[in-house]
């Protein structure tokens, strides 16, 4: 078998005008290249590293009742991923904070599930090094969903402890959030194998180390 690409040997698929879309999205407002959008048409680049290499930083920040909880200690947090990450974005905190606000007014969610984002982009010329790619900055709001419906949140999750250990923090810096989520997803797939509802992963000396999607606290005593 021949590894030549010859053009003439058979007739080449058509080019299409546009993309068409056939998936559906959740209702919500994006914001993407100083542009408001709705979901569906908010896209990046095949090329992205954050989709290629999940080379990218983010934080998320909830909406309740049409107020923010604590916006500005996400803010710090998406701000210093940024910085260890030697990322950078064409807007300043207040600029940041104004883009959700508008992202959730936009919407028109009471309760939401807001995001802001970075990617490290692509390069123009396809180069290997990050320092050559132009940043993307994004954000998003949509209808707050939580990782349990809602019986599961009136009698609880059946949960097991994968075998999967959650990615040290020496390989990754746990206080940049990102999008590392492999060992996560085989995780819940262990779960769903032995009849459990979601996952918890430990560390590599067997703490508790947190689930595909939350946290985990204990009540020990009557303290928290």
């Amino acid at each position: 078998m021949s590894n030549l690409i010859d053009p003439h040997t058979k007739p080449l698929p058509s080019l299409s005008a546009h993309h068409i879309d056939p998936h559906s999205y959740p209702d919500g407002i994006a914001f993407l290249d100083g542009q408001y959008l709705p979901m569906s048409q908010a896209k990046i680049s095949v090329l992205d590293w954050g989709f290629l290499h999940s080379d990218a930083t983010y934080d998320t920040v909830h909406v309740w009742d049409g107020r923010f909880f604590r916006l500005d200690l996400h803010l710090d947090r998406f701000f210093g991923g940024l910085e260890k990450l030697r990322m950078t974005v064409p807007f300043d905190r207040d600029g940041v904070a104004e883009i959700l606000h508008n992202c959730v007014a936009l919407s028109g969610h009471r309760a939401a599930y807001v995001e802001m984002l970075c990617t490290r982009g692509a390069s123009p010329t396809f180069s290997r090094d990050p320092r050559d790619a132009a940043n993307r900055f994004m954000a998003f709001a949509v209808p707050f969903g939580s990782v349990a419906n809602a019986e599961q949140l009136q009698r609880g999750l059946h949960v097991a402890i994968s075998d999967k250990v959650r990615i040290p923090p020496a390989s990754i810096d746990p206080t940049i959030k990102n999008y590392h989520w492999l060992d996560l997803v085989r995780g819940l797939y262990d779960a769903y194998d032995r009849g459990a509802e979601t996952a918890l992963l430990l560390d590599f000396n067997g703490n508790v180390a947190e689930g595909p999607g939350f946290n985990v606290f204990c009540v020990a005593g009557g303290r928290l």
